[in-house]
Protein backbone atom coordinates (compact mmCIF):
# COMPACT_ATOMS: atom_id res chain seq x y z
CA UNK A 1 0.00 0.00 0.00
CA UNK A 2 1.46 3.47 -1.28
CA UNK A 3 1.47 5.49 1.95
CA UNK A 4 2.55 9.85 2.37
CA UNK A 5 4.33 10.78 5.32
CA UNK A 6 4.88 14.21 7.64
CA UNK A 7 8.55 14.53 8.45
CA UNK A 8 7.70 16.24 12.18
CA UNK A 9 10.88 17.72 12.37
CA UNK A 10 10.65 19.52 8.85
CA UNK A 11 7.15 20.72 9.88
CA UNK A 12 8.39 22.34 13.20
CA UNK A 13 11.26 23.93 11.63
CA UNK A 14 9.50 25.58 9.26
CA UNK A 15 6.32 26.58 11.19
CA UNK A 16 9.27 28.25 13.62
CA UNK A 17 10.66 30.21 10.58
CA UNK A 18 7.51 31.41 9.86
CA UNK A 19 6.09 32.44 13.13
CA UNK A 20 9.40 34.24 13.66
CA UNK A 21 9.34 36.12 10.53
CA UNK A 22 5.75 37.16 11.94
CA UNK A 23 6.02 37.84 14.78
CA UNK A 24 9.18 40.32 14.45
CA UNK A 25 6.96 42.25 12.39
CA UNK A 26 3.75 42.30 14.56
CA UNK A 27 2.09 40.20 11.98
CA UNK A 28 -0.53 37.97 13.13
CA UNK A 29 -1.45 34.64 10.99
CA UNK A 30 -3.26 31.43 10.82
CA UNK A 31 -2.14 27.94 9.36
CA UNK A 32 -4.35 26.70 6.07
CA UNK A 33 -5.21 23.22 7.30
CA UNK A 34 -7.26 22.43 3.60
CA UNK A 35 -4.42 20.40 2.37
CA UNK A 36 -4.85 17.94 5.05
CA UNK A 37 -8.20 16.82 4.28
CA UNK A 38 -9.21 16.76 7.98
CA UNK A 39 -6.89 14.06 8.87
CA UNK A 40 -6.68 14.19 12.61
CA UNK A 41 -3.56 12.60 12.75
CA UNK A 42 -1.64 15.37 10.86
CA UNK A 43 -4.25 18.04 12.43
CA UNK A 44 -2.75 17.54 15.74
CA UNK A 45 1.07 17.89 14.33
CA UNK A 46 -0.20 21.15 13.19
CA UNK A 47 -2.02 22.03 16.80
CA UNK A 48 0.93 20.31 18.60
CA UNK A 49 3.31 23.84 17.30
CA UNK A 50 1.31 26.11 19.41
CA UNK A 51 -1.08 27.54 16.54
CA UNK A 52 -3.75 30.00 17.90
CA UNK A 53 -6.05 29.77 14.53
CA UNK A 54 -6.42 27.51 11.55
CA UNK A 55 -7.92 28.07 8.55
CA UNK A 56 -10.10 25.91 6.25
CA UNK A 57 -12.74 25.77 3.51
CA UNK A 58 -14.56 22.71 4.63
CA UNK A 59 -16.88 22.70 7.43
CA UNK A 60 -16.47 18.87 8.08
CA UNK A 61 -12.79 20.14 8.85
CA UNK A 62 -13.66 22.66 10.95
CA UNK A 63 -15.43 20.36 13.24
CA UNK A 64 -12.78 17.77 13.76
CA UNK A 65 -10.91 20.59 14.59
CA UNK A 66 -12.91 22.10 17.12
CA UNK A 67 -13.49 18.47 18.47
CA UNK A 68 -9.13 18.09 18.82
CA UNK A 69 -9.41 21.91 21.22
CA UNK A 70 -12.21 23.77 21.11
CA UNK A 71 -9.99 26.82 22.28
CA UNK A 72 -8.34 27.24 18.62
CA UNK A 73 -10.03 29.91 16.68
CA UNK A 74 -11.51 28.61 13.33
CA UNK A 75 -12.30 30.49 10.41
CA UNK A 76 -13.92 29.40 6.98
CA UNK A 77 -12.29 30.46 4.52
CA UNK A 78 -14.58 31.12 1.44
CA UNK A 79 -18.30 32.57 1.20
CA UNK A 80 -20.72 30.60 2.99
CA UNK A 81 -23.35 28.69 1.35
CA UNK A 82 -26.53 29.39 2.66
CA UNK A 83 -27.36 25.66 3.35
CA UNK A 84 -24.43 25.22 5.42
CA UNK A 85 -25.25 28.35 7.47
CA UNK A 86 -25.93 26.33 10.56
CA UNK A 87 -23.23 24.43 10.55
CA UNK A 88 -20.80 27.32 10.15
CA UNK A 89 -21.85 28.98 13.02
CA UNK A 90 -21.50 26.44 15.18
CA UNK A 91 -17.92 25.15 13.76
CA UNK A 92 -16.02 28.18 12.52
CA UNK A 93 -15.73 31.30 14.97
CA UNK A 94 -14.83 33.42 11.75
CA UNK A 95 -15.96 33.42 8.30
CA UNK A 96 -15.10 35.05 5.28
CA UNK A 97 -17.78 37.33 3.22
CA UNK A 98 -18.97 39.35 0.11
CA UNK A 99 -22.77 39.09 0.19
CA UNK A 100 -25.52 40.83 2.10
CA UNK A 101 -27.99 38.20 2.25
CA UNK A 102 -25.45 35.96 3.62
CA UNK A 103 -24.32 37.86 6.70
CA UNK A 104 -27.93 38.28 7.33
CA UNK A 105 -28.53 34.75 7.61
CA UNK A 106 -25.21 33.96 9.72
CA UNK A 107 -26.41 36.97 11.81
CA UNK A 108 -30.02 34.91 12.38
CA UNK A 109 -28.68 31.77 12.80
CA UNK A 110 -25.76 33.26 15.43
CA UNK A 111 -28.53 34.46 17.53
CA UNK A 112 -30.50 31.01 17.57
CA UNK A 113 -27.11 29.53 19.09
CA UNK A 114 -26.76 32.85 21.41
CA UNK A 115 -23.52 33.34 19.46
CA UNK A 116 -21.52 36.53 18.60
CA UNK A 117 -20.08 35.93 14.68
CA UNK A 118 -17.07 37.29 13.30
CA UNK A 119 -16.11 37.99 9.56
CA UNK A 120 -13.69 39.31 7.28
CA UNK A 121 -15.36 40.97 4.60
CA UNK A 122 -13.05 40.02 1.16
CA UNK A 123 -12.34 42.51 -1.10
CA UNK A 124 -12.08 41.91 -5.06
CA UNK A 125 -8.76 43.49 -5.76
CA UNK A 126 -8.52 41.86 -9.42
CA UNK A 127 -7.71 37.90 -9.60
CA UNK A 128 -11.71 37.67 -10.12
CA UNK A 129 -12.34 35.18 -7.32
CA UNK A 130 -14.36 36.18 -4.14
CA UNK A 131 -14.68 40.07 -3.06
CA UNK A 132 -16.86 42.70 -2.27
CA UNK A 133 -16.29 45.75 -5.73
CA UNK A 134 -14.72 48.42 -4.16
CA UNK A 135 -16.77 51.10 -5.28
CA UNK A 136 -19.38 49.13 -3.29
CA UNK A 137 -17.83 47.94 -0.35
CA UNK A 138 -18.43 51.30 1.65
CA UNK A 139 -22.15 50.69 1.14
CA UNK A 140 -22.19 47.02 1.67
CA UNK A 141 -19.93 47.71 4.94
CA UNK A 142 -22.61 50.03 6.12
CA UNK A 143 -25.88 47.49 5.70
CA UNK A 144 -24.01 44.98 7.89
CA UNK A 145 -22.27 46.85 10.33
CA UNK A 146 -25.41 46.99 13.05
CA UNK A 147 -26.49 43.68 11.92
CA UNK A 148 -27.28 41.86 15.51
CA UNK A 149 -24.56 38.70 16.64
CA UNK A 150 -21.71 39.82 13.66
CA UNK A 151 -18.56 41.52 14.28
CA UNK A 152 -16.40 42.38 11.90
CA UNK A 153 -12.87 41.37 12.29
CA UNK A 154 -11.60 42.78 9.51
CA UNK A 155 -10.99 43.38 5.59
CA UNK A 156 -9.19 41.04 3.21
CA UNK A 157 -8.28 39.72 -0.14
CA UNK A 158 -7.60 36.98 -2.00
CA UNK A 159 -5.10 37.35 -4.97
CA UNK A 160 -3.13 34.50 -7.00
CA UNK A 161 -5.37 31.50 -7.10
CA UNK A 162 -7.58 31.90 -10.02
CA UNK A 163 -6.15 34.00 -12.39
CA UNK A 164 -2.35 34.63 -11.52
CA UNK A 165 -2.73 38.11 -10.14
CA UNK A 166 0.08 38.92 -7.49
CA UNK A 167 0.13 40.51 -4.14
CA UNK A 168 2.48 43.50 -5.37
CA UNK A 169 3.30 46.55 -3.04
CA UNK A 170 0.74 48.59 -4.49
CA UNK A 171 -1.99 45.95 -3.83
CA UNK A 172 -1.62 45.59 -0.46
CA UNK A 173 -1.42 49.51 -0.69
CA UNK A 174 -4.44 49.70 -2.15
CA UNK A 175 -6.37 47.47 0.48
CA UNK A 176 -4.55 49.54 3.08
CA UNK A 177 -6.46 52.31 1.71
CA UNK A 178 -9.73 50.71 1.75
CA UNK A 179 -9.07 50.28 5.49
CA UNK A 180 -8.79 54.11 6.18
CA UNK A 181 -11.62 54.92 4.02
CA UNK A 182 -13.86 52.84 5.88
CA UNK A 183 -12.46 54.03 9.04
CA UNK A 184 -12.47 57.48 8.29
CA UNK A 185 -16.34 56.93 7.10
CA UNK A 186 -17.82 55.30 10.19
CA UNK A 187 -15.37 56.55 12.77
CA UNK A 188 -14.35 52.92 13.39
CA UNK A 189 -11.18 50.63 13.97
CA UNK A 190 -10.66 47.69 11.91
CA UNK A 191 -8.36 45.34 13.45
CA UNK A 192 -7.28 43.08 10.98
CA UNK A 193 -6.41 43.29 7.04
CA UNK A 194 -5.57 40.11 6.07
CA UNK A 195 -3.29 40.00 2.93
CA UNK A 196 -3.44 36.85 1.32
CA UNK A 197 -1.62 33.69 1.82
CA UNK A 198 1.66 31.89 1.00
CA UNK A 199 2.63 34.01 -2.33
CA UNK A 200 2.85 37.36 -0.15
CA UNK A 201 5.93 35.93 1.80
CA UNK A 202 8.41 37.46 -0.36
CA UNK A 203 7.12 40.49 0.17
CA UNK A 204 7.40 40.61 3.81
CA UNK A 205 10.83 38.98 3.99
CA UNK A 206 11.58 42.22 1.96
CA UNK A 207 9.76 44.43 4.73
CA UNK A 208 7.80 45.68 1.52
CA UNK A 209 4.29 44.80 3.02
CA UNK A 210 2.42 47.97 3.90
CA UNK A 211 2.19 48.26 8.11
CA UNK A 212 -1.69 48.58 7.87
CA UNK A 213 -1.59 45.09 6.58
CA UNK A 214 -1.43 42.58 9.69
CA UNK A 215 -2.81 39.35 9.26
CA UNK A 216 -1.85 36.62 6.88
CA UNK A 217 -3.54 32.91 6.09
CA UNK A 218 -0.27 30.53 5.20
CA UNK A 219 -0.86 26.89 4.01
CA UNK A 220 1.60 26.02 1.04
CA UNK A 221 4.62 27.93 2.38
CA UNK A 222 4.41 26.21 5.71
CA UNK A 223 4.49 22.67 3.87
CA UNK A 224 6.41 23.38 0.89
CA UNK A 225 8.50 26.06 1.60
CA UNK A 226 7.55 27.60 -2.11
CA UNK A 227 8.72 31.20 -2.98
CA UNK A 228 5.09 31.44 -5.08
CA UNK A 229 6.87 34.27 -7.02
CA UNK A 230 9.90 32.37 -7.79
CA UNK A 231 8.52 29.15 -8.28
CA UNK A 232 12.40 28.05 -5.55
CA UNK A 233 12.45 27.12 -2.22
CA UNK A 234 12.73 30.19 0.45
CA UNK A 235 15.99 29.95 1.98
CA UNK A 236 16.43 28.68 5.63
CA UNK A 237 13.16 26.34 4.39
CA UNK A 238 11.82 22.59 3.87
CA UNK A 239 10.42 21.67 0.85
CA UNK A 240 9.80 17.75 1.84
CA UNK A 241 7.64 18.21 4.60
CA UNK A 242 6.05 15.22 2.87
CA UNK A 243 7.24 12.36 1.22
CA UNK A 244 5.09 9.83 -1.00
CA UNK A 245 6.43 6.11 -0.47
CA UNK A 246 5.09 3.47 -3.45
CA UNK A 247 5.87 0.34 -3.73
CA UNK A 248 7.18 -2.05 -6.82
CA UNK A 249 4.87 -4.83 -7.58
CA UNK A 250 6.35 -5.32 -11.03
CA UNK A 251 9.74 -5.31 -12.76
CA UNK A 252 10.24 -5.95 -16.70
CA UNK A 253 12.21 -5.49 -19.57
CA UNK A 254 9.39 -4.49 -22.11
CA UNK A 255 9.06 -2.79 -25.28
CA UNK A 256 9.32 0.87 -25.60
CA UNK A 257 6.07 1.20 -27.85
CA UNK A 258 2.09 -0.63 -27.64
CA UNK A 259 1.85 -3.08 -30.40
CA UNK A 260 -1.40 -3.94 -31.56
CA UNK A 261 -4.60 -1.87 -32.95
CA UNK A 262 -4.32 1.55 -30.83
CA UNK A 263 -7.40 2.52 -29.35
CA UNK A 264 -8.52 5.18 -26.06
CA UNK A 265 -7.18 3.94 -23.52
CA UNK A 266 -9.10 3.12 -20.10
CA UNK A 267 -8.42 6.83 -18.76
CA UNK A 268 -9.18 8.85 -22.25
CA UNK A 269 -5.79 8.69 -23.60
CA UNK A 270 -4.90 7.91 -27.01
CA UNK A 271 -0.99 7.08 -27.60
CA UNK A 272 0.41 8.52 -30.68
CA UNK A 273 3.95 7.44 -31.69
CA UNK A 274 6.94 9.71 -31.87
CA UNK A 275 8.57 9.51 -35.47
CA UNK A 276 12.25 9.31 -33.92
CA UNK A 277 11.05 6.31 -31.31
CA UNK A 278 13.29 3.24 -31.82
CA UNK A 279 10.72 0.88 -32.82
CA UNK A 280 12.94 -2.36 -31.70
CA UNK A 281 13.84 -0.53 -28.34
CA UNK A 282 13.66 -1.47 -25.01
CA UNK A 283 13.87 -0.25 -21.43
CA UNK A 284 13.28 -2.34 -17.71
CA UNK A 285 9.80 -0.78 -16.52
CA UNK A 286 8.88 -0.71 -12.97
CA UNK A 287 5.02 -0.65 -12.23
CA UNK A 288 3.82 0.69 -8.41
CA UNK A 289 0.94 0.15 -6.34
CA UNK A 290 -0.53 3.73 -6.76
CA UNK A 291 -2.84 5.51 -9.77
CA UNK A 292 -4.35 8.22 -11.17
CA UNK A 293 -7.40 7.20 -8.40
CA UNK A 294 -4.91 8.88 -5.99
CA UNK A 295 -2.70 11.14 -7.79
CA UNK A 296 -1.83 12.79 -10.94
CA UNK A 297 2.04 12.24 -12.18
CA UNK A 298 2.59 15.87 -13.03
CA UNK A 299 2.43 16.29 -9.40
CA UNK A 300 5.21 14.16 -7.86
CA UNK A 301 8.78 13.78 -8.75
CA UNK A 302 11.43 11.58 -8.07
CA UNK A 303 13.78 11.29 -5.82
CA UNK A 304 15.69 8.76 -7.90
CA UNK A 305 16.53 11.64 -10.67
CA UNK A 306 17.28 8.86 -12.85
CA UNK A 307 13.83 7.34 -12.65
CA UNK A 308 11.38 8.48 -15.71
CA UNK A 309 7.82 8.25 -15.13
CA UNK A 310 5.41 6.81 -17.91
CA UNK A 311 2.21 6.71 -17.41
CA UNK A 312 -0.38 5.79 -15.07
CA UNK A 313 -3.88 3.79 -15.04
CA UNK A 314 -6.39 4.13 -12.26
CA UNK A 315 -4.32 2.22 -9.68
CA UNK A 316 -1.33 1.75 -11.04
CA UNK A 317 1.87 4.00 -12.14
CA UNK A 318 4.30 2.67 -14.39
CA UNK A 319 8.14 3.85 -14.48
CA UNK A 320 11.01 3.57 -16.26
CA UNK A 321 14.37 2.05 -14.18
CA UNK A 322 16.82 1.04 -17.15
CA UNK A 323 18.99 4.25 -15.83
CA UNK A 324 18.88 4.42 -12.30
CA UNK A 325 21.92 2.98 -10.78
CA UNK A 326 19.83 1.14 -7.49
CA UNK A 327 19.26 -2.38 -8.08
CA UNK A 328 15.55 -2.18 -7.61
CA UNK A 329 13.56 -5.37 -6.43
CA UNK A 330 9.86 -6.25 -6.54
CA UNK A 331 8.83 -4.61 -2.89
CA UNK A 332 11.23 -1.99 -2.75
CA UNK A 333 9.70 1.51 -2.06
CA UNK A 334 10.35 4.51 -4.75
CA UNK A 335 10.31 7.50 -2.60
CA UNK A 336 8.83 10.85 -4.26
CA UNK A 337 8.42 14.51 -3.57
CA UNK A 338 5.57 16.29 -3.94
CA UNK A 339 3.89 19.46 -5.20
CA UNK A 340 0.99 21.28 -3.31
CA UNK A 341 -1.91 19.51 -5.48
CA UNK A 342 -0.15 16.12 -5.48
CA UNK A 343 -0.30 16.09 -1.99
CA UNK A 344 -3.52 17.32 -2.09
CA UNK A 345 -4.62 14.48 -3.92
CA UNK A 346 -3.29 11.69 -2.01
CA UNK A 347 -4.46 13.58 1.33
CA UNK A 348 -8.24 13.14 -0.03
CA UNK A 349 -7.60 9.66 -0.95
CA UNK A 350 -8.93 6.85 1.68
CA UNK A 351 -6.34 4.36 0.14
CA UNK A 352 -3.32 6.25 0.92
CA UNK A 353 -2.06 5.24 4.42
CA UNK A 354 -0.76 8.57 6.27
CA UNK A 355 2.41 8.55 8.66
CA UNK A 356 4.59 10.23 10.65
CA UNK A 357 8.11 10.36 10.08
Amino acid sequence: MAFIKLYRKKLEENYQFLDSIFKSRNIKWGVVSKLLCGNKIYLKEIMALGVSEIHDSRVSNLKKIKSLDPDIQTVYIKPPAKRSIESIVRYADVSFNTEIYTIQLLSNEAAKQNKTHKIIIMIEMGDLREGVMGEELIEFYGAILKMPNIEILGIGTNLNCLSGVMPTQDKLIQLSLYKQLIEAKFNIEIPLVSGGTSVAIPLILKNARPMAVNHFRIGEALFFGKDLFTGETIEGMHNDVFKLYTEIIEITEKPDIPTGELGESGVGNTYVMDENEDLGGTSLRAILDIGLLDMQPQYIEPEDDDITIIDASSDMLVIDISNSKKNYKIGDLVSFKIRYMGALYLLSSDYIEKTIG
